[in-house]
This record gives structure tokens, sequence and C-alpha cells, in this order.
């Protein structure tokens, strides 16, 4: 991956929806060489999706809580991860070290649904033995956006100075 690579990645993470003429225009290539650039990148696995960011606040979504949760399940697989991933409001879902096993996160309209869905939809997941709620008071950033600049100067994924996603 070149800094043409790294300036495509960064335009399509602030709007995904920009045309592919105006990518074009601001990395300096012309836009069938951007096309192709964007299709290796996708195919390599650096581009996974895109999707449009919806405001929750506006959509009745504004209570924003980490949960971690402890469960007891077998070695070989992930139960408890499955069936919390299969729950719509569970934004997302984390396997940690500690004594907690999974850390996730959740949107829902305010702190009456929080409990039910944590009496409902948590605790009816028999391998769920007990969860610690976190409410956000706050959010003053969220974004899955990630650092490509730092890509190449030793403070990118690998941590080794110099090295380049290839």
């Amino acid at each position: 991956m070149d800094a043409i690579d790294r300036d495509i990645l960064n335009i399509l993470q602030q709007d995904a929806r920009i045309p592919n003429n105006e990518i074009a225009k601001r990395v300096g290539i012309v836009p069938s060489a951007t096309s192709e650039r964007i299709r290796k990148l996708a195919s390599k696995g650096l581009i996974s999706n895109y999707e449009t960011r919806l405001n929750s606040k506006s959509l009745g979504f504004g209570l924003v809580a980490f949960i971690f949760v402890r469960s007891q399940e077998p070695v070989s697989g992930y139960p408890t991860a499955d069936k919390l991933t299969a729950i719509p409001e569970v934004q997302e879902v984390h396997n940690i070290a500690g004594e907690d096993c999974y850390l996730i996160k959740v949107r829902v309209r305010d702190t009456e649904y929080l409990s039910h869905f944590l009496r409902e939809k948590i605790g009816s997941i028999p391998e769920v033995n007990s969860t610690r709620t976190i409410i956000a008071l706050e959010t003053f950033k969220e974004t899955s956006n990630l650092p490509i600049q730092l890509i190449g100067t030793g403070n990118g994924s690998n941590g080794k100075s110099g090295d380049q996603v290839k």
C-alpha cells in the first residue's frame, strides 16, 4: 500500500458516497486508476464494506451502555458471543481478558428499556452468570475510522517501524 492508497482509504472513511472522479481529483490520478485501486483494496480485504451512519438520538436510541458479561461456556466455541451478536440492540461484542468474558456496546431508548433489555434479552442467555453495566452520560467521540496516516510510520497496526501493509 502506498501513499495514494492511504489517501483513498482516508477519503472513503470520511465519505463512502464520494464520487470516484472526486477521489481521483483529490489524489491526483485518473478515475480509471482510482477505480482499479479501490477494487484491489477491496479484494485484499482492506475495505470490508460501506455503511451509512444514522443519527441514533434522532431515531430514539439515545442511551449508550457498555455491559461487561461474565459467562460459563465450554472451552470449544463461543455460544454466548453468538447469542449476543444476534441481539439487534447490541452494536459491538468483544471477547476480553480479565474476570469478565465479553464487553458489549448497546444502544437503547432509555434506562427503563435498558432494564428490560438486561432482564429479558441478556438474562435469557443460559450461559450468562452476571453483568455489569456502565451508562455513557455523553459521547465526545465515536468513530470506526482508522488512523490511516499512521500506517508505515511505526505507529500503525503492527507497531514495527517502517513496515507497510502490502
